[in-house]
């Protein structure tokens, strides 16, 4: 048995090129032999998780088929998460899993929570994708180990390992929109027993980016460094791992005159440039201790805790938002295993957040600001019970108890089961509250950078319900298999933090809507090797996803009905030349409540139409060495008019909010991975 915090899949995924089926394997931990479970199959880069839950494990190879700059582009071939801009002028980014926004998903790094509060706007692009080992995305209410969060899944993040092979890696990457990036990664092993690697990045992109010569920015210049040390100790019955972190990132947008006619910009001159900035400081802390009590019953105990201070602080023309957001999380576990069958763990576990905020809304020079303090406490205290027949029938059922300082008890039952039958299906249901402390502004301070005025209404804890079934079939169709996976799930909320822009056209109201809301979402995929070398999957999934907007029920906005996805990979016999390709067609959906402009248009049309993308990469691999080069959006759909009024951003009518595509077109790109070796 693994110790607590090691993810039972870290020490399985299968040397490259390799398949698996379903069945026992062992790992090693200073000559002891530690029972673990198999991945089910490994199937072009994508693995499937073997366990009660229903999801897929990232892998290297599947990270490469992209440039993957970081963690939000990672999911460029995954048909389940979808990734979109929040605000047209910042960059802000979330992904969407299940047909909800990312803050129903919990990120994790290492099996730790993380990216909180202030930093989610912006997180997706605080893990270089060099950095990242792999990547765990579980759909559904997830396991009550990493608390009450979580209601539509989980995605967790395992970096490059300390312990990893020593050696020294590059990656250096440039693309037409002006976007340079160089990363450096190495690993020391100190002894037999100690271990270290140091993580680096940086990169910049600059330049005036106006590409609809609409008088604004269409993406931000960034500017960031970014810093990891980690460390390994382990003996036979102790393992320690630690590190800290730092992230320093400057954000510029707003108006930019390099495109427009000189009669133009005379019109312009006549009033202050809207300028938009953001800049952050974050550090974070962690570290992991476990003590094997008993290595041939698995029994272990973990601590954990990770603490992080960001510091963030953003203007939107004269309008101003500042935090100060400290955030712990420590947590105490216990395992053991009764026999081949039976498995306990429980634990108690600690969250505290705290946000010092400063805030001006109106856009108004040397307005004094508003002070804005928000502090939660919640310890907590759980149990979760597994038993497995054979890795043939695995029952997972957890109830955890918490009490917030500022909401009260409440209680968190989950539950996850996996059924196979034969060798060639496999069956999953689950079913499992969840709870989120809403930090309204913090979360979305980035809409202060439109007209509309910010109107934060009641808050409650956000609560609801998920439910899931999914199954996976595999049959053989001219000796080659082909894999079919069919997933449902309904989540269904009792309280909600709505981001409602239709009550009122000149606002953006954020608050608590009690009552009912819901999704439904069903998805369907498949993945066959057509030919040696070459597999493809195609994949379509349906949302349909109801919210309250002053208590009227409607289709949540600025989110396409469906999605389909087909994903091409050919490697040549040697593995000297790879490419890869995706298309992607994201359907149509609703708009926000239009209004109209000033010279008697409407600010948009009631819906957008569906719109492709198509993504192509091709890979030179070379002994210590690779080059990389390739294309995104290469069938240049972008949205128009997604800054609504640009010309006038002082005015009324200014929105950047509006955003249901691409905001910039096609980009070319080049790279090139140097592998180093040994650093000693």
């Amino acid at each position: 048995m693994m110790p607590a915090f090691v993810p039972s899949y870290a020490a399985t995924v299968p040397p490259k090129d390799s398949v698996l089926t379903q069945s026992d394997s062992t790992a090693t931990l200073n000559g002891r032999e530690l029972k673990t479970v198999s991945v089910v199959r490994r199937k072009n880069g994508m693995m499937r998780m073997s366990g009660a839950m229903n999801g897929n494990i990232i892998s290297k190879d599947e990270l490469f088929k992209a440039a993957c700059c970081n963690l939000g582009e990672s999911f460029t071939t995954n048909p389940s998460v979808d990734l979109n801009y929040s605000d047209a002028a910042t960059g802000a980014k979330q992904i969407k899993l299940l047909g909800l926004n990312g803050s129903y998903v919990q990120m994790l790094t290492e099996n730790l929570p993380d990216f909180r509060g202030s930093a989610m706007p912006y997180s997706l692009g605080y893990i270089p994708g060099t950095w990242m080992k792999s990547i765990q995305v579980s759909k559904g209410a997830a396991s009550v180990k990493n608390g009450y969060e979580g209601l539509t899944g989980q995605i967790n993040v395992e970096y490059l390992k300390p312990e990893d092979e020593q050696g020294a890696s590059v990656n250096m990457y440039g693309n037409t929109d002006g976007k340079f990036e160089a990363n450096a990664e190495g690993n020391v092993h100190l002894s037999k027993k100690w271990f270290t690697n140091i993580l680096t990045h940086y990169e910049n992109q600059w330049g005036s980016h106006d590409m609809n010569h609409d008088g604004f920015s269409d993406m931000p210049n960034v500017r960031q460094y970014n810093l990891q040390n980690r460390w390994l100790y382990k003996d036979s019955r102790y393992i320690m791992h630690a590190g800290i972190s730092l992230i320093n990132e400057d954000r510029r947008s707003g108006q930019t005159f390099g495109h427009l006619s000189d009669e133009m910009k005379q019109e312009m001159s006549n009033q202050p440039q809207y300028k938009i900035g953001v800049k952050t400081n974050r550090y974070e802390g962690y570290m992991k201790h476990a003590f094997i009590l008993n290595p041939e019953h698995g029994t272990n105990i973990a601590l954990m805790a990770n603490a992080d201070m960001q510091q963030l602080d953003a203007g939107y023309g004269y309008k101003s938002y500042y935090v100060n957001e400290k955030n712990l999380y420590a947590q105490l576990m216990f395992e053991h295993n009764f026999n081949e069958f039976h498995n306990i763990s429980t634990g108690v576990s600690l969250v505290y957040d705290y946000l010092g905020q400063l805030y001006n809304m109106q856009n108004v020079q040397n307005v004094e600001r508003q002070r804005l303090n928000e502090k939660e406490t919640v310890p907590g205290a759980y149990a979760q019970y597994t038993y497995n027949l054979h890795n043939k029938l695995i029952a997972m059922a957890g109830l955890r108890v918490d009490h917030s300082s500022e909401y009260g008890t409440f209680v968190t039952p989950r539950f996850h089961i996996k059924w196979q039958p034969a060798s060639f299906v496999s069956l999953r249901l689950s079913a499992g509250k969840a709870y989120r402390s809403p930090h309204i502004l913090a979360e979305n301070n980035y809409l202060m950078a439109s007209s509309r005025q910010l109107v934060i209404g009641n808050k409650h804890m956000e609560e609801a319900w998920n439910m899931g079934a999914s199954s996976q079939f595999t049959f053989s169709i001219a000796n080659k298999p082909l894999t079919l996976n069919a997933e449902y799930y309904y989540t269904r909320f009792s309280h909600q933090t709505v981001v409602d822009f239709d009550s009122d056209v000149h606002q953006v109201r954020i608050g608590d809507q009690a009552g009912l809301a819901y999704s439904h979402v069903f998805q369907i995929d498949a993945t066959y090797p057509v030919l040696k070398g070459l597999t493809l999957t195609a994949a379509y999934r349906r949302n349909y996803v109801r919210e309250n907007y002053n208590g009227v029920r409607m289709e949540k906005p600025l989110q396409s009905r469906y999605k389909g996805l087909v994903t091409a990979s050919y490697k040549t016999p040697l593995g000297l030349w790879q490419a890869d390709a995706t298309l992607q067609l994201n359907g149509g959906g609703r708009m926000p409540q239009p209004y109209t402009l000033a010279d008697g248009t409407q600010s948009w049309n009631s819906s957008f139409k569906a719109y492709p993308m198509l993504n192509l990469q091709v890979t030179r691999w070379f002994r210590h060495f690779s080059i990389y080069a390739g294309g995104e959006n290469l069938t240049n759909k972008r949205q128009k008019n997604a800054v609504i009024d640009s010309m006038n951003p002082w005015g009324q009518q200014f929105d950047t909010n509006m955003v249901w595509g691409p905001v910039n077109g096609a980009m070319g790109y080049i790279g090139i991975r140097i592998n180093f070796g040994r650093l000693q």
